[in-house]
This record gives C-alpha cells, sequence and structure tokens, in this order.
C-alpha cells in the first residue's frame, strides 16, 4: 500500500461518511454507521422497517423477533476505490438463530474495517518501524415479541480501535482504544391494518426504530481529549407495493440521524460537552429545527423479487440517498442484484456518485459490496426476501 500517515487515512474514512466529520465534529470510530451488506446496500442503504435477514442485527435488531430457523452471511468491500488502496476494505459476518426456548432469536456479527500497514518515522524522518492500523467491532443480541405485531431488539457491543501501536518520541497515549456500546430497538409489523379509502394493509407494512452505539466516549490519548462515538436513531418504513405468486416489490425508506454533542464550532472556546446519556435528548434542539430537519439523512430503495419462492429467485434492486450541502453532501444512487437457490443466496450492490455534479471523483463512487448467505430451518429458509408478508 502506499505510504500514508495514520491521520491522512481516517480523514478519508470520516469524508466518505459525510456529516460524522462535518457535522457532528469529532467522532471516532465512524465504520460502525458503515452499511455492512450488499442487500441494503442496493436499496439505498436502507433497511430500518426492512431488517429481515441475518443483517438485521445492524439495522434493526427487533426486526430478528419475527424470523425463525438461522442464517450466516458474509460481506467484504474494497473501501473508497477512488484511492486504488488494496488493503484498505472493510468485512463483515453477520449470525443469527431463533431459540424457542428463549422465545425469540439470538444473533451476533463482527465488523472489521482494514486500514492497511503504515511506517512509523520519527522527527528526523528515520523509519522506526511498520505497524498495521485496524477498527473492529463484535456484537450480541436477542430479540424477542412482545405481541403478534410488535418485536424488540436488544445489541451489546464491544469496539476495538488501533489507530496506532505505540507513541512516537513524545506523543502521548498509543493511539490503540476500546469501549462498548449497545442498540435498542423496536419493530411494528401489523397482520391486520385496516384503513379507510385503502383496505387492509396487515402483513404489507413494516415500521421500525433504532437507537444505536449508545456508549461512553473512547479514550486513545487521556479522558480530557475522548471522542464520542457515533449515536445514531434511525427510523425506517418497508412497504409491500405489490405481490402475486411470482412476483414481489418493496418500497422502504429511512430517516436517520446522530445523536451527538456538537457544541456551538467556536473553536476558541473551551466548552464542557454533553455525556452520551445526554447527547441522546440535547442533539435534538441544540439547534433551530430548521437545521435539525437538515441534519436528518433520508434515503429511499426499491426492491424487485421474481421467481418461484421454493426454488429460484432473482432480485433487482435500486436506491438514492441524501445528505443535506450543510451536513456531509453525500448524494449517490445505489443499484443491486441478487439471488436466491434453495438454502443459499448471494448479493452485490453498487455505489455512483457521477450523475451528480462535480461527483465524478468523489471517495465513494464505484463503491461494490458482495455477500454470501445461508439460511436454514425456519419459514425463511427457501423464501427469503420474498413474498411473506415483509
Amino acid at each position: 500500500m502506499k505510504v500514508l500517515s495514520k491521520f491522512v487515512m481516517i480523514f478519508l474514512i470520516t469524508i466518505s461518511l459525510g456529516k460524522v466529520a462535518l457535522a457532528q465534529g469529532e467522532t471516532a470510530v465512524p465504520f460502525l454507521l458503515l452499511a455492512p451488506d450488499s442487500r441494503s446496500g442496493g436499496v439505498g442503504e436502507t433497511g430500518g422497517g426492512l431488517a429481515d435477514d441475518a443483517t438485521a442485527i445492524f439495522w434493526n435488531p427487533a426486526g430478528l423477533a419475527f424470523l425463525t430457523g438461522s442464517e450466516i452471511s458474509f460481506t467484504h468491500s474494497n473501501w473508497l476505490p477512488q484511492f486504488q488502496l488494496d488493503d484498505l476494505y472493510y468485512e463483515y459476518v453477520a449470525y443469527r438463530q431463533y431459540m424457542e426456548s428463549l422465545d425469540g432469536s439470538i444473533s451476533g456479527s463482527i465488523s472489521f474495517m482494514n486500514y492497511g500497514e503504515f511506517i512509523r518515522t520519527g522527527s528526523d524522518g528515520t523509519e522506526l518501524g511498520k505497524f498495521s492500523s485496524y477498527d473492529v467491532a463484535a456484537t450480541v443480541g436477542y430479540a424477542t415479541k412482545i405481541s403478534s405485531d410488535w418485536g424488540l431488539g436488544f445489541n451489546f457491543r464491544v469496539i476495538h480501535s488501533k489507530l496506532s501501536d505505540q507513541p512516537t518520541e513524545e506523543e502521548k497515549g498509543t493511539g490503540t482504544a476500546t469501549t462498548v456500546s449497545f442498540d435498542v430497538a423496536a419493530m411494528w409489523r401489523p397482520e391486520v391494518l385496516d384503513l379507510p379509502l385503502i383496505g387492509d394493509i396487515g402483513n404489507q407494512l413494516s415500521i421500525g426504530m433504532n437507537l444505536s452505539n449508545i456508549g461512553p466516549k473512547i479514550t486513545y490519548i487521556d479522558q480530557d481529549q475522548a471522542d464520542p462515538i457515533p449515536t445514531n436513531f434511525r427510523l425506517g418504513f418497508a412497504y409491500k407495493v405489490f405481490q402475486d405468486e411470482y412476483n414481489s416489490l418493496t418500497a422502504t425508506l429511512d430517516f436517520s440521524k446522530l445523536l451527538v454533542d456538537r457544541g456551538s464550532g467556536d473553536s476558541t472556546k473551551v466548552e464542557e460537552k454533553d455525556e452520551f446519556y445526554k447527547a441522546i435528548f440535547t442533539a435534538w434542539a441544540d439547534d433551530p429545527m430548521s437545521e435539525e430537519l437538515k441534519d436528518v439523512v433520508t434515503s429511499f430503495g426499491l426492491e424487485y423479487w421474481y421467481g418461484d419462492p421454493n426454488d429460484f429467485l432473482f432480485a433487482l434492486r435500486t436506491g438514492f440517498f441524501y445528505e443535506d450541502p450543510d451536513y456531509g453532501n453525500r448524494k449517490f444512487l445505489t443499484f443491486g442484484a441478487g439471488l436466491r437457490y434453495d438454502m443459499y443466496g448471494f448479493d452485490f450492490s453498487y455505489i455512483t456518485t457521477s450523475v451528480f455534479k462535480n461527483g465524478e471523483n468523489h471517495p465513494l463512487s464505484e463503491t461494490l459490496r458482495f455477500t454470501i448467505m445461508i439460511g436454514w430451518g425456519g419459514s425463511e429458509a427457501k423464501t427469503h426476501g420474498f413474498p411473506r408478508g415483509i
């Protein structure tokens, strides 16, 4: 890999995540916000309402309460392909299993962002050695139904960040830190919902809420210089537009907002920022409402399935991701496709920014994700993603 300082590398990651750097100030471990799978990546990076496979542990763990059987999935993506850095990549594995004895599903995931190998140098340019840099998070979760229409989900996560391995000369801290976080989520999937003038749309609508990455700051140097982790609120919708024996079309819509105290933005002032448990509430009102609404990221997607749910299925996906210009200015279109045969599945997704002004060289443009999955047992084994409610 080309030799870059670790600070330049983290900058590349944060600009690819837009408002983590621009809207919320100094936020550590931004990899926690990366869309981890190809399916959701193909529908505009939405999943808060869809959440009907193993990766629901990221998007909305409450969605797992409505699933039976077991599933495991693996995702790989070369990150920021515009920079052509072969050892900058993202890996994700997720697992879920329904357990009748627990009246719900247990789940787990590991996300890993590799930044590559770096050369440590002294102030005089002398090479002092090499080190690898990465971020990793391990998550475990549990989801259960509290009624036929409602599910609840909870996650616990350990986060380890290694930006460097030891201090150089007069530097303080090792550049390595560990913290923890948790998620709380809910999902509403009504079996019957009879609306005036519309009729019964039960088993067609899904609404989910996920409050993720709730936890203390991460400390690389000392507590006074600790950085918040990216606590995030997501509200997601999924609606089955139509379905018949061989066709299905679902629309998805997500709204998300970072809940981190960013202060006044005046670098000349030393501010006492709210702790994470306070910022969850204060982050909604530290700016005028017009600014708070601009701070909400909006994403939309469509997923079409064709085939026999008991045999072979093929999916096409597209979506749109929008972030306000004052809060990161990420805008991109997504495309994707998927296959399901028996207990096996494959998905890929593609991001393009070239259709937007000055978007040809955006770090995210031409990002590809690839996912393979295996599902067994339960009603989802052969009908994954096809008409079976949401």
